[in-house]
């Protein structure tokens, strides 16, 4: 799950993190009265899921009212284009109005999981403002790591290493780094983060440390616990198809190909993508309808799969066992029936009643389904209907 920009903002405000004075909005006159309330130069940034705001021209400075009207009506006008969104963008629906500081340094600051080592690590780096994948490429040792004991977490001396990893020499604004670090520290574990970023953490020429930038990811299966990341939610900013799957306890997460694929089981479907692409092909999802999909379940995700206008293709990959192939097939045919398919379905099936299942798909005549002999054979025949 992830949240705004604002929120994350708030959550570290919660921590004792400082940042400067802003509003939310989502109208432009409010942009107007927000800026007017705040005073001074005023930056409006733009609030959706995706980097690149400031390249794309959806973070202004502004130094009148004028100008943040200007800003704000551009925003909400248009839909934000970035490396990030791809051609189509995003819709702005929401700006935050802040303030806007003057900057003597920049930092970059993180807490994510390392899912190689098991445990959370904090990242600092004096390239701070700008992608932190850039600095990882070109200048890996400009980024410092301490890794997080499991049951004693952010330890003093680690605190201390970072603090002077970033410069801080100053005791006051090394005090007021540290209290940063360790506020971001908190909210990773207070509401199960996966990531938790500020970038940048800037230094003002007052010597001033702020947080003007956040960015959080939290695990999903722990948003139960939270009922305030619940209440942050947003569900317009999600795929849309990405929620309906989970409405009917499918596992869909969409990617960029051309080829549709409902699998059951992780394994599984992590196999079908990788035959896929070395068929050529490019798959648009992973699907996974799980072991004790239902026939409802499973004409739910031939509807998801089928709404993403990129699919050109889909390939049903089934080993029968709690998910039997006929309870497969049925779904094919019910979904033919009310969906109707408009492009190619290659299916391979094996498992639990897969005789049955071959006969019901026989029986029916959809002209649009292929049966394939095995994975290999399935992968080269959807690969060569889209091509």
């Amino acid at each position: 799950m992830k949240v705004h920009e604002y929120q994350a903002r708030e959550l570290l405000v919660d921590a004792g993190v400082p940042v400067p004075a802003s509003h939310v909005v989502d109208t432009v006159e409010a942009a107007v009265d927000a800026a007017t309330n705040i005073g001074g130069k005023i930056v409006v940034k733009a609030q959706v899921f995706a980097g690149g705001r400031g390249k794309a021209g959806f973070v202004k400075l502004c130094d009148t009212p004028d100008q943040v009207r200007e800003a704000a009506t551009f925003m909400l006008a248009n839909r934000m284009v970035s490396v990030q969104t791809g051609a189509e963008g995003i819709e702005v629906k929401k700006l935050l109005v802040a303030s806007a500081v003057d900057i003597e340094s920049e930092y970059y600051v993180a807490v994510v999981l390392d899912r190689a080592k098991k445990c959370p690590v904090v990242m600092v780096s004096t390239e701070g403002g700008v992608e932190i994948e850039v600095v990882a490429k070109e200048k890996p040792d400009a980024i410092v790591k301490r890794w997080l004991h499991p049951h004693l977490g952010l330890m003093s001396f680690q605190l201390a290493q970072l603090v002077a990893a970033l410069g801080f020499t100053d005791k006051a604004q090394a005090k007021a780094a540290s209290k940063v670090i360790r506020g971001l520290v908190d909210v990773f574990y207070k509401y199960d983060c996966a990531l938790a970023e500020i970038n940048p953490l800037i230094r003002t020429p007052d010597g001033d440390v702020l947080a003007i930038d956040a960015k959080m990811n939290f695990d999903d299966n722990a948003t139960f616990r939270h009922k305030r990341l619940q209440e942050m939610f947003d569900p317009r900013e999600e795929n849309q198809m990405e929620l309906a799957a989970k409405e009917h306890d499918l596992s869909y997460i969409a990617l960029d190909g051309n080829i549709g694929c409902l699998v059951n089981g992780a394994g599984l479907a992590m196999a079908t993508m990788d035959i896929i692409k070395l068929h050529g092909g490019e798959p648009a999802n992973f699907l996974d309808v799980g072991g004790s999909v239902t026939a409802e379940a499973a004409t739910e995700a031939f509807r998801i799969i089928l709404s993403d206008d990129k699919v050109k293709g889909i390939l049903v990959n089934i080993f029968g066992g709690i998910a039997k192939c006929d309870l497969i097939a049925e779904a094919l045919i019910a979904a033919a029936a009310q969906i109707g398919f408009k492009v190619p379905v290659v299916v391979r099936l094996e498992g639990t009643n897969v005789d049955r299942a071959r006969e019901l798909l026989e029986a029916a005549k959809i002209p649009q389904i292929t049966t394939a002999t095995d994975l290999a054979d399935a992968a080269n025949k959807v690969c060569a209907k889209v091509a």
